[in-house]
């Protein structure tokens, strides 16, 4: 059995808009979906995953920002 904890995802929409999206398994959900010996790693993996996700769109969508100004 397999199931996504979080994604990224860089999309663009039908006006040409670059987006970037993350989505995670809730932390305070954790503890449901995993047994009580894995929950630990699970949310410590996505408390990790989540910081550089965030960074990487914070950057992103600066770079994308900035790009799309000096267009204009």
């Amino acid at each position: 059995m397999e199931g996504n904890l979080i994604s990224f995802k860089l999309l663009i929409n039908r006006n040409g808009d670059l987006l970037t999206e993350v989505s995670m398994l809730p932390k305070n959900k954790i503890n449901k979906v995993f047994k009580k010996e894995d929950a630990p790693l699970i949310y410590k993996a996505i408390s990790e995953a989540e910081i550089k996700l965030k960074n990487l769109h914070d950057y992103l969508e600066k770079e994308i920002s900035t790009f799309n100004s000096s267009k204009l």
